[in-house]
Protein backbone atom coordinates (compact mmCIF):
# COMPACT_ATOMS: atom_id res chain seq x y z
CA UNK A 1 0.00 0.00 0.00
CA UNK A 2 1.37 3.50 -0.89
CA UNK A 3 0.77 6.51 1.52
CA UNK A 4 -0.73 9.89 -0.07
CA UNK A 5 0.71 12.79 1.30
CA UNK A 6 -1.76 15.14 1.54
CA UNK A 7 -0.26 18.13 3.14
CA UNK A 8 0.04 19.48 -0.53
CA UNK A 9 -3.57 18.44 -1.46
CA UNK A 10 -5.67 21.39 -2.33
CA UNK A 11 -8.51 22.37 0.08
CA UNK A 12 -12.46 21.03 -0.31
CA UNK A 13 -14.28 23.04 -3.08
CA UNK A 14 -17.13 23.77 -1.16
CA UNK A 15 -15.06 24.08 2.29
CA UNK A 16 -14.07 27.34 4.13
CA UNK A 17 -11.43 28.81 2.99
CA UNK A 18 -8.38 30.20 6.06
CA UNK A 19 -7.12 33.65 6.07
CA UNK A 20 -4.72 35.19 8.58
CA UNK A 21 -5.59 37.99 10.48
CA UNK A 22 -3.15 40.01 8.16
CA UNK A 23 -5.49 39.35 4.93
CA UNK A 24 -8.77 40.03 7.09
CA UNK A 25 -7.11 43.54 8.67
CA UNK A 26 -6.25 44.45 4.68
CA UNK A 27 -9.44 43.65 3.51
CA UNK A 28 -11.40 45.74 6.09
CA UNK A 29 -8.84 48.47 6.06
CA UNK A 30 -9.23 48.76 2.02
CA UNK A 31 -13.28 48.28 2.13
CA UNK A 32 -13.87 50.39 5.86
CA UNK A 33 -16.18 48.69 8.18
CA UNK A 34 -19.40 50.95 9.50
CA UNK A 35 -20.40 49.32 13.03
CA UNK A 36 -23.42 51.25 14.68
CA UNK A 37 -25.56 51.09 17.53
CA UNK A 38 -27.34 53.27 20.08
CA UNK A 39 -27.66 52.96 23.88
CA UNK A 40 -30.81 53.86 25.40
CA UNK A 41 -31.69 54.31 29.23
CA UNK A 42 -35.51 54.60 30.09
CA UNK A 43 -37.02 55.25 33.32
CA UNK A 44 -41.01 54.59 33.44
CA UNK A 45 -41.33 55.30 29.57
CA UNK A 46 -39.04 58.18 30.12
CA UNK A 47 -35.92 58.28 28.20
CA UNK A 48 -33.08 59.81 30.16
CA UNK A 49 -30.15 59.31 28.24
CA UNK A 50 -29.07 58.02 24.62
CA UNK A 51 -25.86 57.56 23.11
CA UNK A 52 -25.12 57.16 19.60
CA UNK A 53 -22.12 55.25 18.78
CA UNK A 54 -20.97 55.19 15.23
CA UNK A 55 -17.57 53.53 14.72
CA UNK A 56 -15.73 53.81 10.84
CA UNK A 57 -12.90 51.43 10.63
CA UNK A 58 -10.36 51.83 7.52
CA UNK A 59 -7.29 53.21 6.01
CA UNK A 60 -6.21 56.77 5.27
CA UNK A 61 -7.24 56.30 1.94
CA UNK A 62 -10.14 55.19 2.34
CA UNK A 63 -11.60 57.54 4.84
CA UNK A 64 -10.32 60.16 2.39
CA UNK A 65 -12.65 58.65 -0.25
CA UNK A 66 -15.58 58.86 1.91
CA UNK A 67 -15.13 62.16 2.75
CA UNK A 68 -13.54 61.65 6.47
CA UNK A 69 -10.42 63.87 7.14
CA UNK A 70 -11.30 65.25 10.59
CA UNK A 71 -7.97 64.35 11.82
CA UNK A 72 -5.93 66.94 9.54
CA UNK A 73 -7.93 69.64 11.10
CA UNK A 74 -7.63 68.76 14.67
CA UNK A 75 -4.89 70.89 16.09
CA UNK A 76 -4.66 68.01 19.04
CA UNK A 77 -3.67 65.57 16.10
CA UNK A 78 -2.09 67.46 13.04
CA UNK A 79 1.03 69.63 13.89
CA UNK A 80 -0.10 71.87 10.56
CA UNK A 81 -3.75 72.14 11.85
CA UNK A 82 -2.17 73.64 15.35
CA UNK A 83 0.28 76.07 13.12
CA UNK A 84 -2.66 77.11 11.25
CA UNK A 85 -4.39 77.96 14.15
CA UNK A 86 -1.76 79.78 15.38
CA UNK A 87 -1.61 81.68 12.79
CA UNK A 88 -5.23 82.80 12.31
CA UNK A 89 -4.87 83.18 16.14
CA UNK A 90 -1.81 85.78 15.20
CA UNK A 91 -4.21 87.39 12.23
CA UNK A 92 -6.87 88.29 14.60
CA UNK A 93 -4.64 89.56 17.26
CA UNK A 94 -2.86 91.97 14.56
CA UNK A 95 -6.26 93.32 13.84
CA UNK A 96 -7.05 94.07 17.07
CA UNK A 97 -3.93 96.10 17.75
CA UNK A 98 -4.58 97.91 14.65
CA UNK A 99 -8.17 98.76 15.42
CA UNK A 100 -6.87 99.24 18.36
CA UNK A 101 -4.08 101.92 17.26
CA UNK A 102 -6.51 103.72 14.56
CA UNK A 103 -9.00 104.38 17.56
CA UNK A 104 -6.13 106.44 19.29
CA UNK A 105 -5.47 108.03 16.57
CA UNK A 106 -8.64 109.98 16.63
CA UNK A 107 -7.28 111.75 20.06
CA UNK A 108 -5.94 114.94 20.65
CA UNK A 109 -2.14 113.25 21.47
CA UNK A 110 -2.47 111.36 18.78
CA UNK A 111 -0.45 113.52 15.97
CA UNK A 112 2.90 112.45 17.67
CA UNK A 113 4.73 109.30 17.64
CA UNK A 114 5.08 107.37 21.46
CA UNK A 115 9.09 108.62 21.11
CA UNK A 116 8.06 112.06 20.51
CA UNK A 117 5.92 112.07 23.38
CA UNK A 118 8.67 110.63 26.13
CA UNK A 119 11.18 113.35 24.76
CA UNK A 120 8.59 116.03 25.21
CA UNK A 121 7.83 115.31 28.83
CA UNK A 122 11.41 115.30 30.04
CA UNK A 123 11.74 119.01 28.93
Amino acid sequence: MTDVDERWAAPPANGPTTSNLADILERVLDKGIVIAGDIKIDLLDIELLTIRLRLFVASVETARKAGIDWWETDPALSSKAARNELREENDRLRERVEALESAEEGGPSSSRSPDTAEAGAGT
